[in-house]
């Protein structure tokens, strides 16, 4: 093979387990949570 396509290759191979060996990043989302209401307390009928 001719030494332009074997440096392509090796560039590419290079390329490939550079992308490969990045670690993931870890995205993640902070939801505040709703505040906790109480249930109204019986008062009588209708006041």
């Amino acid at each position: 093979m001719s030494k332009s396509i074997k440096m392509l290759l090796a560039l590419g191979l290079a390329g490939f387990i550079s992308a490969c060996a990045q670690e993931p990043v870890e995205e993640y989302v902070v939801v505040d949570p709703e505040p906790i209401s109480t249930e109204p307390g019986y008062t009588g009928k209708y006041k």
